[in-house]
Formats: C-alpha cells, structure tokens, sequence
C-alpha cells in the first residue's frame, strides 16, 4: 500500500496492515481510531474528532455510553450465551420489555440489520401462502429502486446498486422494484394478487438520505391494508429516535406490520436487531423453521432494553428533531456554491455535492477530517452528516463551522 497523504507514520502502519492481512471490501477514510466518548472519537496518535456518522447510526446514544457498558460487562461476567436450544433468564424479560415499548405482540430476536431483513421477508412470504393464500412457490415482494437493505444474495437481489450486484448472480426471484416515493407505482404493482409485502426504508439512508414527500408512508400503508398485502418498514437506520421521532413511521403515525430493527438497538457494542408483528404474522413461523445460534442471547438482550431506556430518559429524540432543524438551517445559511441539496429529518442529514469533480465529495470529507469532523460520503456525490443524539447546540454550531471552513478549500 503506498504512503497516504497526511497520515503519520503510526496510522500508515495500521493502513498497510489493514491493506495486507484483510478483505477489501472497504474503502474507509484514512483514520485509525482507537477511542471513543459521546460524540468524539480519538485516533492512534490521540487527535480528536467529531463522529459524523456514528456507525450508520448504530451509536445514536453515543460511543461508550456508560449505563450500557455497565449493562454489558453486568451481564458479560454473568452469562453470555446458552443458545436457543435452552431458556434463559434475560429473553422472555427483554421480548416482553420490546414488544410493549413499540406495541406489538411478538419479537423474533436476530444479530445484524441483514438478518432481521431476510426474517422480515421470509414471514411475509410464510404469512403469504398460510394466511394469504397465495399459491406455492409464486409470493411477491414489492420494493423500491437506490434501496439498501444489506448485501446478502437474497437482498442485492433486488438492489439497483450494480457494485453491489456485479458478478453475484444468479439472483433470487421473487421481488419487484418500483421507484421510490411514487404512489402510482406502488398503486400498479399490488393490483397483483401474489404480492404480500412491500419492503420500504421510511428515509433511504444510502442513497443520501432520500426523504420522501410527506404523507407517501401512510399512503403507501393504506393501499397497503386495502391490497391485504403487508407494510414492512426497514427502521434499521432510520429508527431509534435517528429522524427526532422513535421510529420514522411515526411522523405519519404509521404502524407497520413486520417492523425491522437494528444498529442501536445495542447502543453500538455488539449486533442485535429484532423483528416485530403480531401473532397472525409471527406464529406462522414454527420451531425449527427459522432461527439464530446467537439470536436473543442473554447480553444482547439486557443491553437493548437498556439501550432502548437511555434513549427514552435522555430524551435524544426531542434533541435529535430540534438541532437537526438547526443543523439544516445552518447549512443552508453556508451558502456554498457547491452545496446543491440540503436534506434531512432530525439529526439524519445530507448534502449534495455539485462539482465538475465527482471526488469532490471525497476530498471535502478529507479535509473536515483534517478539521476535526468525520463523515464519509455515499454514491459519489453525497456526504450524510450524522452525530450521535446526545449532541448539544453549542457542539453542532461548532461543526457548522467546521463544515463551512472546510467547503471554503473549494
């Protein structure tokens, strides 16, 4: 790996480490960090920066936050795991504590966002064919072009991202893209009886933080319910007060019916998500028909709950709506001749970045790190900006300024 600009010779050291013994199937910005504390992170030479990205919005409580790090070495030093082959003490605890707090009957407990997607799409096909009566084998699911929904075979199945699909085929069948934020579309593909789900992100956070018009989430759920065909909401990253609600649905007063979890649902220390519906969807799934060695695990389970608590007591949801209409605001009054969008909900922002360059975004994102402020960008021109919700006005006016300093290199 040759020398990278403006690295020193002991993060260079990690970067030719990293480049020789690991996959890459990365391509992160030229940062070794080695600490984090609530919305900073340092690096292995101990420069401190500003995490605008917050692990894809897994760390929305903050890095390290300290009631769930004392959760999880509570747990940790008492029991780590039994598998499902037994009970344990923590699951029926914890499936009781979630079910109630977002108002469904049952939880299937998973690890990553991927897995909680693909149990999402098995129960709707499951429920399908037991509970819709779609003939075998010919289930449909409905979902939306420049989505994300992890990088498994079945999921860049019906990805429009061609890096993600390039020589990975062949691919599952099953599934029906359709623009996104287009009633019409939606309204025309379940006029098909076999579809029993449409799968859609509340926000498309990949493609750059896509909002959709206002009231597109409760008329997608509507026509949804009138086709009897299920409304499952990807909350993964846009969930857990990330848009300054709990869940994004919420600012439509949406219910889903198989709602999927993840990212902070652990607060950033290790990967739980969950599935939630109700009985009518759950229970179709019977013993053996699906499952997970590490699903519910004991500490996973208890650090949720506490996780899910922090965001409640601290009220980061409020603070995630009322900086990130700040932070917007703030953005635009740069002025910048190179921001062409400002877009967002809470504190789950992006802009577009308008350059003859298309590494521009890139090289700005270079230079907020030489500032002092992580953020990554994503398909090219696009930079989403988003810190964990524990952020204060002060913190946030000081990367506005940040942000302007580093655009005014362009």
């Amino acid at each position: 790996m040759p020398a990278t600009k403006n690295v020193t010779s002991l993060t260079q050291q990690f970067l030719e480490q990293e480049e020789l013994y690991g996959a890459h199937n990365y391509h992160p910005l030229p940062v070794v960090l080695s600490r984090g504390k609530g919305v900073f992170v340092w690096d292995v030479d101990d420069k401190r920066y500003y995490d605008f990205l917050s692990g894809y919005s897994a760390i929305n409580q903050g890095h390290c936050h300290p009631r769930i790090i004392e959760t999880f070495i509570e747990q940790a030093q008492r029991l780590t795991l039994t598998s499902r082959a037994f009970h344990n003490d923590v699951l029926g605890e914890y499936a009781e504590f979630i079910t109630k707090f977002f108002g469904y009957d049952k939880v299937l407990p998973m690890n990553t966002g991927v897995e909680a997607v693909e149990t999402g799409l098995k129960l709707a096909r499951r429920w399908g064919y037991e509970v819709k009566g779609v003939p075998k084998n010919k289930a449909k699911i409905i979902t939306c072009e420049q989505n994300f929904h992890g990088r498994t075979i079945s999921v860049v199945s019906f990805s429009s991202d061609e890096s993600s699909r390039k020589n990975f085929g062949p691919f599952t069948p099953g599934f029906e893209l359709i623009p996104y934020n287009d009633i019409p579309a939606l309204q025309a593909a379940l006029q098909d009886s076999h579809v029993v789900g449409f799968l859609v992100e509340p926000i498309q956070g990949e493609a750059g933080v896509v909002v959709p018009d206002e009231g597109y989430l409760a008329k997608a759920a509507a026509l949804c319910k009138e086709a009897n065909v299920l409304f499952i909401a990807d909350e993964i990253q846009t969930g857990l007060a990330r848009t300054g609600k709990m869940l994004a649905c919420d600012h439509e007063d949406v219910r889903p019916d198989i709602l999927l979890l993840g990212k902070a649902l652990s607060g950033g220390t290790m990967p739980v998500s969950a599935v939630l519906a109700d009985d009518e969807i759950m229970l179709t799934i019977k013993p053996g028909d699906h499952g997970s060695t590490y699903g519910g695990n004991p500490i996973a389970c208890k650090v949720a709950m506490t996780a899910l608590q922090v965001l409640v007591d601290e009220k980061m949801a409020k603070n995630s709506q009322v900086l990130g209409e700040h932070f917007r605001k703030e953005l635009i009054a740069i002025n910048n001749e190179h921001i062409a969008i400002v877009r967002g909900k809470g504190l789950f922002n992006a802009i577009v970045i308008e350059h003859p360059d298309k590494d521009t975004a890139w090289d700005i994102c270079m230079v907020m790190k030489q500032n002092g402020l992580l953020a990554k960008p994503t398909h090219g021109d696009r930079i989403r900006f988003a810190p964990p919700l524990l952020i204060t006005k002060a913190q946030v006016d000081e990367c506005i300024g940040i942000i302007k300093k580093s655009l005014d290199n362009f």
